[in-house]
């Protein structure tokens, strides 16, 4: 049975991510004719739409909290923990909003889903070239600047059922230089839902939004603690997950 389902699973999000395809792309093309406001709202809509079937198919428990402290206009990063492949789907059906992610550089090579990131706002980034990565994250600066979101995972890895890893050195940078507001962000369960046993296991997944924290307008000293509080909040709110 759980063979049955995992099998169901892929093919439901394989269908899906084929059918929306060709709308996702005639929405790029419109962007890049000058309707890349409309055409990004979309796309995100496109994109949520898929995530929330996705999820569907898995007969998970989802549980939302906290979208209320998602802002609805203006720049801002979403800081979260990374437990596996699903958190990605989680935030598309959840977070309410288009947003934008960093990817590594390898994940570019992967044919289709390499168009998808792009359609959904992702980025990729080669952290093995300095000059390069300093690019990417300017590039997701000017985003946010202009209004855009985009997602940090600062522990810089999959945690895969390791529980909250510590946040990589200068991980906030992206919000900080862009004086953004950040929203802490945890998701419990999701590593369980796949990648502990390789099939799908059907169980409760959490998301929770936690109240945004500015980082315009502060002092030095109070950016050298914000790797801290928002380690804190992640922490406390993966403690009290459903």
């Amino acid at each position: 049975m759980v063979l049955l389902r995992t099998i169901f699973v892929f093919f439901v999000t394989s269908l899906s991510m084929l059918f929306v395809f060709p709308f996702g792309i005639i929405a790029f093309l419109l962007s890049s004719l000058g309707l890349k406001k409309q055409m990004s709202f979309l796309t995100y809509k496109i994109a949520q739409g898929w995530a929330i079937v996705t999820l569907a198919s898995t007969g998970c428990k989802l549980t939302i909290r906290g979208t209320e402290n998602v802002p609805r206009k203006g720049g801002f990063c979403l800081v979260g923990n990374h437990n596996s492949i699903l958190d990605i789907v989680l935030i598309l059906a959840t977070v309410g909003r288009p947003i934008g992610f960093i990817a590594k550089k390898e994940l570019a090579l992967i044919p289709f889903l390499n168009i998808w990131i792009l359609l959904i706002g992702g980025l990729f980034i080669d952290r093995k070239n300095i000059r390069k990565a300093v690019g990417t994250i300017n590039e997701g600066i000017g985003r946010i600047k202009a209004g855009g979101s985009m997602i940090i995972f600062p522990e810089g890895t999959r945690s895969k059922g390791q529980g909250l890893l510590p946040f990589k050195s200068g991980s906030l940078k992206l919000a900080t230089k862009a004086g953004c507001p950040m929203v802490p962000l945890a998701i419990a369960g999701s590593y369980e839902v796949f990648e502990k046993t390789g099939r799908l296991q059907t169980g409760p997944v959490s998301v929770s939004y936690a109240p945004a924290i500015a980082t315009a307008e502060i002092s030095a000293d109070e950016k050298r603690g914000l790797t801290d509080q928002v380690y804190g909040v992640i922490a406390g709110m993966l403690k009290d997950a459903p």
